[in-house]
């Protein structure tokens, strides 16, 4: 449910100007030197790719609930029409004349009272945070439930109207007009100049198309990397009532990211209303509220050297000679020789059949594999066109049975301190990089079924052995600030109190997990930093207290480093053990020195010392299990520990 702010009059009030002193200050920015350097000389999709790289870079996501309404105080105040500090709302805003109504910051508490039936009372009735890209097409989540560059303060009844229909031109005949607004913006029956989409629009008044279209743009560049698994919403038409002839906005590519026509009309409203100084002024404040900048507002001939570009016509050449550098149990690394054709973008991967993800180089890590199974992989390259390849070689791979790596990330420490004092550090000791644009961290609230409807994403790249923060932005720990995090956020899932389950997820899928899910218990995590155990070298989806280490709220030592302890071993002492579970006496172990391996012993659960060897394997690759009884227990051969099984 949205949010709203009841009707107030034009006049000033002492609350107006108290509110300022409770705003968050922000020093007003420009573009820091250097920001855009990386870009010299390119174009295309190269050039795309490069800005994704500068403005998802390091940023801050905000809530979307406590924040953005006082957050809209700063960005999106009226200077430049009434001149008179009320919110500027582009849905509503006449640029010639007075407003049917305003609203003004004093009114901000009231964003937490919605009206029901989402402005049903009629336009002026209230204002809510609008997505000019629609939530339902990327579930609701963050970072791009907030991101200020494209959600604004909007009238609840134009908004509610508005709907799902994209941004056009309509016709003004009675039979295809719906709803004309206060200040002429209307919906209706889109102008329709060829033969995609036909159905209703939302269309702005010319004053704000340049400022809608440039957001949107803004979207497609700043979460590329993720535009493939976002809700490519379709539109159905109204006037061919043929389901088979919908058209959306995007197109569910990574590159261009729009359907033609779409792609064509927010190119003509960046031509035909350019950057205005209320952008420019938004565009600064944002900047030095979320760290990020749009692009097109600062440079907005980008559009067309990035969009415009001449598209190929011909299928691009094929990748040659297929291999895989590493095989484990659960990743292959695969690599190729990359064509001379200047026209490919990128590369598309198959695995069984099945495209699974595209990179821009010669190499891809394949995981969240199965051990003990067979694969087939190709790879094919396409160009700016989206046109692919005959596919590479057929490779075949068939997966280890085990090995020493981790199955996927781990959490290793969870802190839930003082105030907003939370923080969250994830390990990655799978033997690979590991791409983030799958994962998320959500949150169950004390007593609810159902997991909170706005997950946090991830985004980038975790290299093998490394380990990241994620911090509440307004965090004030003694040996850690947020400035030193990876990913930095007020979302839901960074408010945690101690009562919640949280989840680290791959997809749908819970990873590793910290308290308990359930709708009639909550868990007692209140005031208590959680360091895992060094002997837990994989992720648990069912929370066992047993795997952490006690320490007190707003403790922080190490965090973001792994201890020497922790470190990750080199390939040439990487020890692997087999078969696991045991049904024989003996389990086997294989390494390049296992020879040099100095002890072994295994413990029960509880940590008591069961059996012990010197030099284990000088002489022999194997040790005893026979005196073992059926169970589980933790096999340390000199510092590095495995969990067996023993059947």
């Amino acid at each position: 449910m949205k949010s709203f702010i009841p009707l107030k009059s034009k006049l000033y009030s002492m609350k107006k100007l108290l509110f300022f002193v409770f705003i968050p200050f922000f020093s007003f920015a420009q573009i820091p030197p250097g920001y855009y350097d990386a870009t010299a000389g390119l174009d295309g999709y190269k050039l795309k790719s490069v800005l994704y790289n500068i403005i998802s870079n390091k940023t801050i996501s905000w809530n979307y609930d406590s924040d953005l309404p006082q957050l809209y105080g700063v960005t999106d105040l009226d200077k430049y029409y009434e001149k008179d500090n009320s919110y500027l709302d582009i849905y509503a805003e006449n640029p010639t004349g007075p407003d049917k109504i305003e609203f003004f910051p004093s009114d901000n508490q009231a964003f937490s009272h919605p009206i029901v039936g989402a402005g049903a009372a009629g336009e002026g009735s209230a204002l809510n945070r609008e997505h000019i890209v629609p939530q339902f097409t990327f579930n609701s989540a963050y970072p791009m439930y907030s991101d200020l560059h494209f959600v604004v303060p909007a009238d609840a009844k134009i908004n509610q109207l508005r709907n799902f229909y994209p941004y056009g031109i309509s016709k003004t005949t009675s039979a295809n007009l719906f709803y004309t607004f206060s200040n002429t913006s209307k919906i209706g029956n889109r102008e329709n100049p060829g033969s995609d989409y036909k159905g209703r629009v939302y269309e702005p008044i010319a004053e704000f198309r340049g400022d809608i279209a440039r957001m949107i743009l803004y979207f497609a560049v700043r979460y590329e990397s993720k535009l493939s698994s976002f809700v490519a919403l379709k539109y159905y038409s109204t006037v061919t009532q043929d389901a088979t002839t919908d058209v959306g906005f995007l197109d569910g590519t990574m590159e261009h990211a729009f359907d033609p026509w779409f792609l064509q009309q927010l190119l003509q409203w960046n031509q035909d209303d350019p950057v205005s100084q209320r952008e420019i002024d938004r565009n600064n404040e944002i900047y030095g509220i979320q760290k990020n900048r749009n692009p097109f507002i600062d440079h907005p001939e980008w559009v067309n050297l990035i969009w415009n570009q001449t598209l190929s016509t011909v299928a691009p050449q094929s990748p040659t000679v297929l291999t895989a550098s590493k095989v484990s149990a659960y990743f292959v690394n695969l690599s190729w020789v990359k064509p001379s054709d200047a026209s490919i973008v990128g590369y598309k991967i198959y695995q069984d059949g099945v495209e699974i993800g595209t990179s821009k180089n010669n190499s891809f890590t394949v995981d969240h594999l199965t051990p003990s199974l067979n694969y087939n992989f190709t790879v094919k390259s396409y160009n700016n066109s989206n046109m692919q390849s005959v596919g590479s070689n057929i490779l075949p791979i068939l997966t280890y049975t085990t090995d020493t790596y981790a199955k996927d990330l781990i959490i290793t420490k969870y802190l839930e301190g003082t105030d907003n004092n939370k923080a969250l550090e994830i390990t990655n000791k799978t033997g690979h990089s590991v791409n983030l644009d799958s994962y998320s961290i959500s949150i169950q609230f004390k007593r609810t079924a159902y997991y909170f409807e706005d997950p946090l994403q991830l985004e980038g790249e975790v290299a093998d052995n490394e380990t990241f923060v994620m911090m509440n932005q307004k965090a004030n720990f003694s040996c850690y600030s947020p400035s030193q995090a990876k990913f930095v956020s007020d979302a839901p899932s960074l408010i945690f109190d101690g009562t919640n389950f949280l989840s680290l997820r791959y997809k749908s899928t819970t990873v590793d997990a910290l308290g308990a899910f359930d709708a009639n218990n909550f868990s007692d995590l209140e005031n208590v930093s959680l360091y895992r155990l060094n002997s837990v070298l994989q992720p648990n989806s069912n929370f066992n207290i047993a795997e952490w280490e006690k320490n007190p709220a707003d403790y922080c030592a190490n965090l973001g480093n792994l201890s020497t302890s922790e470190n990750a071993f080199s390939d040439k002492n990487r020890i692997i053990i087999y078969p696991n579970p045991i049904t024989e006496s003996q389990i086997f172990a294989k390494g390049l020195e296992l020879n040099k391996s100095k002890t072994a012993h295994i413990f029960d659960l509880s940590g008591k010392l069961i059996l012990s060897e010197k030099e284990p394997f000088r002489t022999k690759a194997f040790i005893n299990v026979d005196r073992l009884k059926k169970g589980i227990y933790m096999l340390k051969i000199d510092n590095q520990s495995f969990k067996i099984i023993k059947k």
